[in-house]
């Protein structure tokens, strides 16, 4: 069985130099040799106002971190000064639950005094800060659940020069992430199987390693002081929003909140702006860190996964609606079941050109995964062409088996979850 007729093989050429288009009809022609038609879909959407600014500085701290290497190890006075800002945004709300603790004690029996009080006290417990907890929604996992691949975290971890973390929640993105939970802080980790399904083995291992290298080298966002403060932020912005179709007296209301509102967005896009670039350090240094415990290799190739993740996403979504159309429950069953492997399959085909043809997108648009993180190719850059790493941690096919089938309850439980969701 033969594969599509490519272009190159029925003669087309570039319209602007003549080079042959060497593409299959599965894909967008262009020309390697100059660009034509690299981008037919232009520019992304367009962005709001406050996230258009957070982009352009991302894309500033981004270039800035990578024509200074050595500046990615090294924390700035911004980040002293973030968290200066977090201890005061906590200590405005206590201070918010210790005035309405005072007006109550001392203004008993004196007109609406206690009232405010209580009220401020309200404001006050509604703005604590909140540590979250497992989610309830999503397979959770344990040590005892899955001892490989634990077992494989706690490797990378040791690696990384960090611990291994608490519990595993197993999700249907096409992402990972690393936080805490619980007032213990415990750490968690979250696998999306639309990600963690189309890597390989070894970039499985550096994507590990650039997770828990958030843990080892520290990622100012995600410490509880500024984490739990960018949270109380957003809170006092959503109590502190204006009536939407306001009467006589919601306009008042909405002039007498507009000052604190005003100094609450203030707050928080300073807050923003003096983690953004912290944030982007760290994950330079995680990167580092997965090219160290998987391989160069491997973390060059996670950051190509990186930019088909939309089309891992529409594959997915297109192999959930074929499983959905089965009929008869035992077709159905059998085309759920293998909804995993169908996407790994069919992104497994996608070829080197048109990956390389996203690599010359990613520069045009400044592709990256958001705003706290560097360009994707400034990342793939700096861990292909730095110190070369060999795979630290090594996954072979005996292991990889294990971790598979420690998963597998929790990858038919979404497979199931994400077929109904279209059928």
């Amino acid at each position: 069985m033969t594969g599509p007729t490519t272009d190159a093989e029925r003669g087309l050429r570039c319209p602007e130099c003549d080079a042959p288009l060497p593409v299959d009809e599965r894909y967008v022609s262009w020309c390697a040799a100059c660009d034509w038609n690299v981008d037919p879909g232009g520019s992304d959407p367009a962005r709001g106002r406050i996230e258009a600014l957070r982009h352009r500085l991302a894309q500033q701290h981004g270039e800035q971190l990578f024509a200074a290497a050595h500046d990615a190890n090294r924390r700035d006075r911004a980040g002293v000064l973030a968290v200066a800002l977090a201890v005061v945004v906590h200590a405005v709300s206590a201070g918010t639950g210790v005035a309405g603790l005072l007006l109550i004690v001392l203004g008993w029996g004196r007109g609406a005094l206690p009232i405010i009080g209580g009220l401020l006290l309200v404001f006050a417990f509604t703005l604590r800060p909140r540590f979250p907890g497992l989610p309830d929604d999503a397979p959770v996992l344990r040590r005892a659940d899955a001892p490989g691949l634990f077992a494989l975290i706690d490797e990378a971890a040791s690696a990384a020069g960090t611990r291994g973390v608490d519990a595993v929640v197993v999700g249907t993105d096409a992402n990972a992430h690393v936080t805490a939970y619980g007032l213990r802080q415990r750490r968690l980790l979250h696998i999306g199987l639309t990600l963690w399904e189309i890597l390989t083995p070894h970039e499985r291992v550096a994507l590990l390693g650039h997770e828990l290298g958030h843990f080892a080298h520290g990622d100012l966002r995600h410490t509880a002081v500024v984490a739990r403060a960018l949270d109380t932020l957003g809170l006092w912005l959503y109590f502190l929003s204006p009536s939407a179709r306001p009467g006589l007296a919601q306009q008042f209301a909405n002039v007498v909140i507009a000052p604190p509102r005003w100094a609450a967005r203030g707050l928080l896009s300073v807050l923003d702006r003096l983690t953004l670039r912290s944030a982007q350090r760290a994950e330079y240094l995680a990167d580092e860190t997965a090219a160290r415990i998987g391989s160069s290799e491997a973390a060059a190739a996670l950051m190509d996964r990186l930019l088909i993740v939309p089309a891992a996403e529409k594959a997915l979504h297109s192999e959930a609606v074929t499983a959905a159309g089965h009929r008869g429950s035992a077709a159905r069953g059998a085309a759920t079941a293998q909804l995993w492997e169908r996407l790994a399959e069919r992104v497994a085909l996608v070829p080197e050109h048109e990956y390389e043809r996203l690599r010359r997108v990613s520069v045009l648009r400044g592709h990256a995964v958001d705003a706290t993180h560097p360009p994707t190719h400034l990342r793939r850059r700096r861990v292909s062409e730095g110190v070369r790493h060999e795979v630290s941690v090594r996954c072979d096919a005996e292991r990889t088996a294990a971790v598979a089938a420690e998963l597998a309850a929790a990858r038919l439980a979404l497979a199931r979850l994400t077929v109904s969701a279209v059928g």
